[in-house]
């Protein structure tokens, strides 16, 4: 129990074998030149040791504390406003966000901290498509969500990460289609 209401556990398994790509660290700080990608404002050289090494009982606690951090919301900011995009439902745009900045990310990390966070509707949109008559739907979160979701990427993504195959490219970091047609050959 936590201030009067139940809290439920803040741990990610993680099964004890390794992936074949990623090899144990030899050294200390080793580790933190193959995780150039992740973001600093969470990930230290310790943490991304432990993350190539094993965690103790293959459990990680509390990474939620990591997910509301201040450092962590205003790196979440900044990957926000350099992808730009239009406002959500409630008509705040990036720019709109960053002129109040500090009292918004404030109340993000109390309302995350105190378990009162809640996404907004998503708008959405209807775009079309290249040469087609026809329109695809777009979702458009609001800026506040996507700070809130760029957030848990940056504590998430890099546990994730090290998990997944050598041979899987969709959707990972400095990863592409491209790489994965350039290793079609090979598999010939």
């Amino acid at each position: 129990m936590k201030g009067g209401r139940k809290v439920e556990s803040e741990k990610c398994m993680l099964s004890e074998e390794k992936p074949g790509e990623v090899s144990e660290t030899k050294q200390a700080g080793e580790a933190a030149g193959r995780w150039t990608w992740v973001e600093r404002a969470v990930w230290t050289d310790r943490m991304l040791e432990a993350l190539e090494t094993g965690v103790k009982g293959g459990v990680w606690f509390s990474w939620m504390d990591k997910v509301y951090a201040l450092r962590n919301l205003k790196a979440a900011f900044r990957k926000v406003r350099a992808n730009q995009g239009a406002a959500g439902v409630d008509h705040v745009t990036v720019k709109h966000f960053e002129a109040k900045l500090e009292g918004e990310l404030e109340r993000l990390h109390q309302d995350l901290k105190e378990g009162r966070y809640r996404p907004q509707r998503v708008r959405r949109v209807y775009i079309d498509k290249p040469g087609r008559k026809q329109k695809r739907p777009l979702g458009i979160p609001t800026v506040r969500d996507r700070v809130v979701q760029t957030a848990v990427r940056n504590v998430v993504e890099p546990i994730f990460e090290h998990r997944f195959a050598a041979n899987s490219y969709g959707f990972r970091p400095r990863r592409g289609c491209k790489d994965a047609l350039k290793r079609v050959p090979s598999r010939f």
